[in-house]
């Protein structure tokens, strides 16, 4: 019997590892295919040269920090792609027995938002961990969070995020108070949902969940948040 029940875990290995293979294998091609077709220089290049470009310098830095932060807090010491998150996502997903929770870093989610499509597929999935690898090998840390948001949808036909501060807040980015930076980082996860002209109620709940995310990842201490939110609170454009 134990000979038995031996022999069908291998045969089930074996089949796991060649449906494994079949999927590693077609998700390197639509890299390659996505690749070829057009170079990830020419890519950024088009990227960097759209209207209301925003780069890190005229971004506040408790914007940078609440992105990190609540999108990819292991971001500047991974190498494209987040394995302990990647296993967090596989178990939840496995528990679920459906796609929950996806695990990109920000780096995937730029190859995702600048070649792939926003369907979750395996294939799709490894396409963009072998794109992020070549965007890792040819961009700096600073540059790769700089295309990020750049290529993020904040909702409401805003594409960056001087577009999005002007739009929402009728501001400059380097204007933004912390609250306002804190909430516009939290709009991408899901601009239908979180953007303060649709919900503002929703968009709040989100900005706490990222400022909960910086006070974990210990960009800021718990008083300075809840100091950002009653200093907020008191003043804001959609009250």
């Amino acid at each position: 019997m134990k000979k038995v029940i031996l022999k069908v875990l291998i045969i089930l290995l074996i089949i796991a590892l060649s449906i494994g293979l079949v999927i590693v294998g077609t998700g390197y091609n639509m890299y390659k295919e996505a690749i070829e077709k057009v170079p990830l220089d020419e890519k950024i290049k088009q990227v960097k040269q759209i209207e209301n470009y925003t780069t890190l310098e005229e971004m506040p830095d408790i914007y940078k920090k609440a992105v990190i932060a609540v999108e990819d807090h292991r971001f500047y010491k991974h190498n494209g792609i987040d394995i302990i998150a990647i296993g967090r996502a596989v178990f939840n997903d496995i528990k679920a027995l459906s796609f929950v929770e996806g695990g990109s870093t920000i780096t995937q989610q730029i190859a995702k938002n600048i070649y792939f499509t926003q369907e979750k597929e395996l294939t799709r999935k490894v396409a963009e961990v072998f794109m992020a690898f070549k965007i890792e090998d040819n961009y700096e840390k600073d540059e790769i969070l700089e295309i990020y948001l750049n290529t993020s949808y904040f909702g409401d036909g805003y594409h960056t995020v001087k577009e999005a501060s002007r739009g929402y807040f009728n501001k400059e980015p380097m204007e933004l108070t912390d609250y306002e930076a804190v909430m516009l980082a939290g709009i991408p996860n899901a601009p239908s949902v979180y953007a303060p002209s649709k919900n503002l109620e929703l968009a709040k709940q989100r900005q706490k969940q990222v400022l909960e995310k910086m006070v974990k990842y210990k960009y800021i201490t718990e008083k300075q948040a809840n100091e950002i939110l009653e200093e907020g609170d008191k003043e804001y454009p959609f009250n």
